[in-house]
């Protein structure tokens, strides 16, 4: 993972939005970022912790996050762009955003923790989280890339199984736990194992011999079921011929049965034959004429009746065609006054108009009387409410303006002073609070210090003793312990004889093996509460060390409280001297001139706002008089208007004597007698288009009728001699085909018979007659036939089925042994194959039997988690060696304890906790880098990256050199190192760095060196 940009809002310290551009800081391949204690610095890795995993060093992940927000702030945000992924080339960006809830400022809402991948020029939102795009958990990343305060010494200071389980996690050695992949393999292969025993079990009963004896079997059966096959052959033979005999016989028999009933139904097929014949020559001869003269008939008929009712029509269209004539000269005559009529009808119209003019004039003529009066009392409303606009500009003008700056200026001031008190009231409270807790805590102290022994003076000299103590108890239990050891040896030694072990003769005073052991017991149960001790010493040691900072704190906290309360109490002196100058000494003298002056600007803004009022007023009543005045010219115009209108109507009167009568009439009267009239001019045109229309229909009527008399009295004339001639044809028919009596040929003409049916029944009767005949004669020249017994082909057929039913059984048998053959080779095949594959199963369980003895455990990812630890080791002794002049070195045992090889004296090993400060330091730095190394090989990244936010104060001048030397050179290894530090020295050391100064106003303010 490489750092690109990180930009910082509302996080602690960083009040405004801050932006460190790791890009350039990382281009150098080491660089620092110094500023004093406080001022920020740590919360940069913070930050990159809360971008990547949603949470921080300082705070928990529940019930802490409003601290971490500052408090002149309302969000935190934070926007961490990193490459990562195989040899970084992927862009990411982690955004974590917090708004404080604006109705309690103590919760924090829910985070948004989105990632996002740039993808050309946009960058697109993922689904991934920050461990699986920087490829480590948290608690790791903090071990190997970004380390924070009081987190640089964790690796050394985990236990094995801890440390191990985190090599296992960082590297992937899960992959080497077959242990889960073994017993699995194993539980499959005994399962698959049991299945093979169920199925050879299954199998057991086939044998090579007994296939053996079913193909002997099978041979006999087939010799067996050869010989019936033949037997039943040539029964079969003599039985088809039998069988042809008796279908023969039966075959008679039918036929002469069939011949005797046709011989039956021959008189009445000859019945039917004959009249088949004689319905036929009716048909074809004779019904054509006959149907001819039946047409003509009711044709002569037709014709009749058409010119009987022609004759009768002739002299009803005369009578109708004459009385619409005088009709007709009837409504002529009335249409003739038209005209006059339709001109008096105009002359009344124009009466309406005029009766409507005058009801018009009167309207007008009211208007104006009511428009007058109006205008008059409009006039004099306008002239007293300028009057009182007047009156309340000179009252306006009596009032002095109001100074608005100044009224925002003294409110301004009471919300300060009100807020000040406020402010130092709190400050106050909290004081009292800090005291009251800093007393709990220094209670706590003076608890701890009186709980030490009257014979210590420290808790750190006590602690010390009881080691010193502890030490000496254990160097008695070794020496126990030997002794036990040669106890095992007491039954060797016998008077006169060699000591195994120092070769002496003589053994006067041999070792009480009862004793040894109780008082290495007392020693071990001493060892156990001295450490019991010890750690409860060191217990109270930190629980000091912590109460001891909490009362500093508190000290810190408490100045700084009562630094703000004089802050605040100089600006509410400040700003009294400030108002004094006005005469305003309290904060009620304020709120009373504050009032007198908003007092006097609402006097004032009423006084405006009424006169706006009535100038609105007024300039409304002005719009309506002169509206009202128009009104007035334009009913004076009308009125004109209308006059003129009556005038010009009277004129255009054709009939003035005749109209004079109608003025004095209702319009309703009038109207109703102009509607009759008009109705009554538009009946009569219609009446007369009407009959004349229908007189012309008449005559046409008329015309036709007179055509059709003439033209269906010659149709009844040629109808006639039609009849005559198509009778004399059928006469000459009935006599020519022998039909005398016309009655009975007319039965024939109706007879209901299906010849075709008929034709064929016959047709089909001859052909039956015929073949019975044929097939008797033929059938009776073999005698046999005729000699055919029925019981004998029976016994015969009997006997064909039995034979048949024994070769048919010996089949069967065959072909059951035939299948049980192929079944027990199939069987035997698959037994030896399932045998073959039992035998290899038998050979895996073995192996995998060794292999889950080998893997139990997680014994394998020990054995190679101990393998990278030895590896980290020789590593980190690179460095390790060189920064402490070839006078350590690192080592790791087979528990995965560190250790360390001291060459100064005589290469014995001691453990790394024995260390002092600085070359723990040195140690925890020298397995850092090592880490990050392999690190960034397991990445595949061509670049890696390591920030150190601690250490270099335990560092002596020339130890810092020697370590900066060692980071300096970590450039030419394409390697990153970043270093956080409040000691100035070490700016001298590192030539690109972050400044960070805490701003009182701003907050955390990020500079650089170039």
């Amino acid at each position: 993972m490489i750092p690109v940009r990180l930009e910082i809002q509302g996080l602690y310290s960083y009040r405004e939005k801050q932006t460190v551009e790791f890009d350039q800081l990382t281009g150098a391949g080491l660089f620092g970022i110094f500023g004093a204690v406080g001022s920020g610095k740590s919360s940069i890795l913070e930050a990159i912790l809360l971008a990547l995993y949603g949470s921080t060093e300082r705070l928990s992940d529940r019930g802490e996050k409003n601290s971490m927000l500052n408090l002149q702030s309302d969000q935190v945000l934070i926007n961490f762009e990193f490459r990562a992924g195989k040899n970084n080339a992927k862009t990411y960006l982690a955004r974590y955003a917090a708004k404080r809830n604006p109705k309690n400022f103590e919760d924090v809402k829910p985070a948004e923790h989105t990632f996002y991948e740039r993808v050309g020029d946009t960058w697109e939102a993922l689904s991934q989280r920050g461990e699986e795009l920087v490829g480590m958990q948290k608690n790791h990343f903090k071990q190997t890339v970004i380390i924070p305060q009081g987190k640089f010494r964790e690796f050394i200071d985990l236990t094995p199984g801890p440390r191990a389980e985190m090599m296992k996690e960082l590297f992937g050695l899960e992959r080497f736990d077959l242990s889960g992949k073994t017993g699995t393999l194993l539980k499959a292969v005994r399962e698959e194992k049991i299945r093979l025993e169920t199925q050879l079990l299954a199998l057991e009963a086939f044998t090579k011999e007994n296939l053996a004896e079913k193909k002997t079997h099978f041979d006999k059966l087939t010799e067996s079921l050869t010989h019936a096959e033949s037997i039943v052959k040539q029964a079969d033979q003599e039985f088809r011929a039998k069988e042809i005999l008796r279908n023969q016989h039966q075959e008679l028999l039918k036929y002469q049965s069939l011949r005797t009933e046709l011989l039956e139904k021959k008189p009445e097929i000859e019945s039917k034959r004959q009249l088949h014949g004689a319905f036929i020559t009716a048909k074809t001869h004779l019904k054509p004429t006959w149907e001819k003269r039946n047409d003509a008939k009711v044709e002569l008929e037709k014709y009749t009746v058409s010119v009987e009712d022609c004759i009768r029509f002739k002299d009803r269209f005369e009578k109708e065609v004459a009385e619409l004539e005088n009709e007709e000269i009837e409504l002529k005559k009335k249409n003739q006054e038209r005209p006059q009529r339709e001109a008096k009808v105009r002359d009344l119209k124009k009466v309406l108009e005029i009766q409507l003019l005058n009801q018009n004039l009167n309207i007008a003529k009211s208007q104006l009387e009511t428009l007058q009066p109006q205008i008059d009392t409009k006039k004099a409303g306008q002239k007293a409410l300028k009057l009182q606009i007047q009156h309340l500009e000179s009252e306006s003008e009596k009032i002095a303006p109001t100074d608005s700056s100044l009224l925002a200026d003294l409110k301004s001031a009471e919300r300060d002073w009100k807020n000040w008190e406020n402010q130092a009231a709190k400050f106050n409270a909290e004081i009292k609070q800090i005291e009251n807790e800093s007393r709990a805590f220094e209670g706590e102290l003076t608890h701890i210090l009186q709980s030490l022994p009257f014979t210590q003076t420290s808790l750190d000299t006590w602690l010390q003793g009881e080691k010193e103590r502890l030490a000496k108890l254990e160097s008695e239990r070794d020496a126990l312990i030997q002794k036990q050891g040669l106890v095992a040896h007491i039954h060797l030694l016998h008077d006169g004889e060699a000591c195994p072990l120092c070769g002496a003769l003589e053994h006067p005073d041999p070792l009480q093996a009862a004793e040894e052991a109780i008082e290495l017991d007392e020693k071990t149960r001493e060892i156990g509460l001295t450490k019991d001790q010890i750690q409860q010493i060191q217990n109270s040691i930190q629980k000091q060390n912590e109460l001891a900072i909490h009362v500093e704190n508190f000290r810190k906290n408490k100045e700084a409280k009562q630094t703000e309360i004089e802050q605040l109490s100089q600006q509410i002196a400040n700003l009294k001297s400030t108002l004094s100058i006005q005469g305003i000494e309290t904060q009620e003298s304020l709120s009373a001139k504050i009032q007198q002056i908003s007092d006097s600007a609402k006097n004032l803004e009423k006084l405006q706002l009424d006169i706006r009022s009535k100038r609105k007023k007024l300039d409304t009543e002005q719009e309506d008089l002169e509206r009202a005045e128009n009104e007035l010219n334009q009913a004076r115009l009308k009125m004109q208007s209308i006059q003129s209108g009556i005038s010009s109507k009277r004129e255009e009167i054709k009939d003035p004597p005749f109209c004079e009568g109608f003025f004095a009439k209702e319009p309703d009267v009038i109207q109703q007698m102009i509607h009759n009239v008009e109705k009554d001019i538009e009946e009569a045109i219609q009446l007369l288009e009407g009959k004349q229309k229908h007189l012309r229909e008449k005559r046409v009527e008329q015309v036709k009728n007179l055509a059709d008399l003439e033209t269906f009295t010659q149709l009844k004339t040629e109808t006639l001699e039609k009849l005559k001639q198509f009778t004399e044809r059928f006469e000459q028919l009935k006599a020519e085909f022998g039909f005398p009596d016309e009655q009975v040929l007319i039965r024939l003409f109706e007879h209901s018979l299906d010849a075709e049916k008929v034709l064929k029944e016959i047709t089909k009767f001859d052909q039956d007659l015929a073949i019975a005949e044929s097939r008797i004669q033929e059938l009776t020249k073999n005698p046999e036939v005729g000699q055919f017994q029925e019981e004998s082909f029976l016994q015969l057929s009997a006997k064909l089925q039995l034979l048949q039913t024994e070769a048919e059984n010996l089949q069967k048998q065959q072909l059951l042994l035939g299948q049980e053959i192929k079944e027990s080779l199939k069987k035997l095949e698959e037994k030896a194959k399932l045998e073959l594959i039992y035998s290899k199963l038998q050979n895996r369980e073995s192996n995998l039997r060794e292999l889950d003895n080998l893997f139990r455990g997680s014994g394998f990812v020990k054995y190679v988690s101990s393998i990278y630890l030895k590896e980290l080791c020789n590593t980190a002794n690179v460095r390790f060696i060189k920064l402490s002049k070839n006078s350590l070195s690192l080592e790791i045992d087979e528990d995965n304890t560190f250790w360390v090889i001291d060459y100064l004296n005589g290469g014995k090993r001691r453990l790394l906790k024995t260390l002092s400060g600085g070359q723990t330091f040195q140690a925890s730095l020298c397995l850092a880098l090592a880490l990050a190394e392999k690190v960034k090989a397991l990445n595949q990244a061509d670049q890696s990256f390591f920030f150190l936010d601690e250490g270099f104060g335990a560092l002596d001048r020339n130890a810092l050199r020697v370590v900066f030397e060692t980071l300096k050179s970590l450039r030419h290894e394409n390697r990153i190192v970043g270093i956080i530090s409040h000691v100035e020295e070490l700016q001298q050391e590192v030539g690109v760095y972050a400044q960070i100064e805490l701003d009182p106003d701003r907050g955390s303010q990020v500079s650089y060196s170039f």
